[in-house]
């Protein structure tokens, strides 16, 4: 009988939370309103089953309880009950399937019109490339990727000279527009997701995958990954802003295409400006997912109090940290491990002008300096 009443709690307690939980979809600010019906489809199946079977379980164990020295009677076999449970069994997983498969097919079935963009995925940051002026995307391959061409364009193809590349985790869409998304992985498994879009679709290495969406109104949007993507998984976030068309327009022309010199994100050569622009490199290519600016303790060492420190090594040497220990540790991380850290640092490909300026915030968290002064 006790089993019985807290069954019976629960499946109270479980439609009380459903209906006043504080906790619920995100406003949705595209088209994809089916997306949550299909969602609220797949709910409302799945609770009722919830419900109807811890209710007939509490049934059976008041009505079937042993009483007066009489125990329930044992029945092995009962066709007819099976066929029930079998036939409501399979309704149920077609009212749940078939919605969701109808609403996939339109979901990577983009309308002709659609504007293309492509979102380029890895450990732990985002970057972005838009056709020029031809229309078309150029050509990428594994083998280009470099300092120079971080997003792997194929030099001599001319139909990716005048594509528009954003290296940095801010990308801008019109609103109203049909929007195909073109998602590419570098490195390992990602995800590409903004809630309040109810799009999401993989980064499966070697693949390009694909969605549509219409954003429905404007504002700015956080990009999230949902695939654990190793240590700094949670710090791999980024930002759509919607805006009206014109804003898009303008926005777009201001950006550089492959061709003019859009292979890395712009640095201050030099002056007070450097250390801010190594900060903000260090937050959006993801270093800060794993090394804190305050001391505390993460997956690797703390930049704070690090430039021009001595490390012991995994193997028992030593190393200053001076400019060429840090370029070889961000080029080559498995090159030299710090005792006490793990050998998980994927290696970044990043300019001469962008290692200058994270020394330089490296060098603002530290009251240390070296004799190896220049930078790299």
């Amino acid at each position: 009988m006790a089993l019985a009443i807290v069954l019976m709690a629960l499946v109270a307690a479980a439609v009380l939370f459903h209906f006043l939980s504080p906790w619920w979809l995100t406003p949705l600010a595209s088209n994809w309103g089916q997306i949550d019906t299909t969602l609220m489809i797949t709910l409302a199946i799945t609770g009722a089953f919830f419900i109807a079977i811890n209710l007939f379980i509490a049934y059976c164990l008041i009505r079937f309880r042993q009483r007066d020295g009489h125990r329930a009677a044992h029945d092995p076999e009962n066709k007819k009950l099976e066929g029930w449970l079998t036939g409501l069994t399979a309704v149920g997983i077609i009212a749940m399937l078939a919605p969701g498969l109808f609403v996939y097919a339109a979901y990577i079935d983009p309308p002709a019109d659609s504007l293309v963009f492509e979102a380029v995925g890895q450990q732990w940051q985002w970057r972005f490339r838009f056709p020029g002026r031809d229309g078309r995307l150029g050509v990428t391959d594994s083998r280009f990727v470099s300092a120079e061409n971080p997003l792997g364009l194929a030099p001599n193809d001319p139909r990716g000279q005048d594509d528009v590349l954003i290296l940095n985790s801010e990308v801008h869409l019109p609103v109203g527009k049909p929007i195909k998304v073109l998602l590419r992985s570098q490195d390992v498994l990602h995800d590409f997701y903004v809630p309040p879009f109810r799009a999401r679709m993989n980064l499966v290495p070697g693949m390009v995958t694909h969605f549509w969406f219409t954003p429905t109104r404007t504002g700015r949007f956080e990009i999230l990954c949902a695939q654990l993507c190793g240590v700094g998984h949670f710090n791999m976030r980024g930002y759509v802003v919607v805006e009206e068309p014109a804003a898009f327009q303008a926005w777009l022309g201001r950006q550089s295409t492959f061709a003019h010199g859009a292979t890395r994100t712009p640095v201050a050569a030099t002056g007070a400006a450097l250390p801010a622009q190594g900060k903000l490199l260090a937050q959006s290519r993801g270093c800060v997912a794993c090394h804190s600016d305050d001391g505390s303790a993460r997956v690797g060492p703390s930049w704070k109090g690090l430039y021009g420190k001595t490390e012991t090594l995994a193997d028992g040497s030593t190393v200053q940290v001076d400019p060429a220990y840090i370029a070889e540790s961000i080029r080559t991380p498995n090159a030299k491990i710090v005792h006490g850290y793990p050998a998980i640092m994927p290696p970044f490909s990043l300019s001469d002008p962008e290692l200058a300026a994270l020394i330089a915030y490296m060098k603002t968290l530290s009251d240390k300096t070296v004799a190896q002064a220049g930078t790299p």
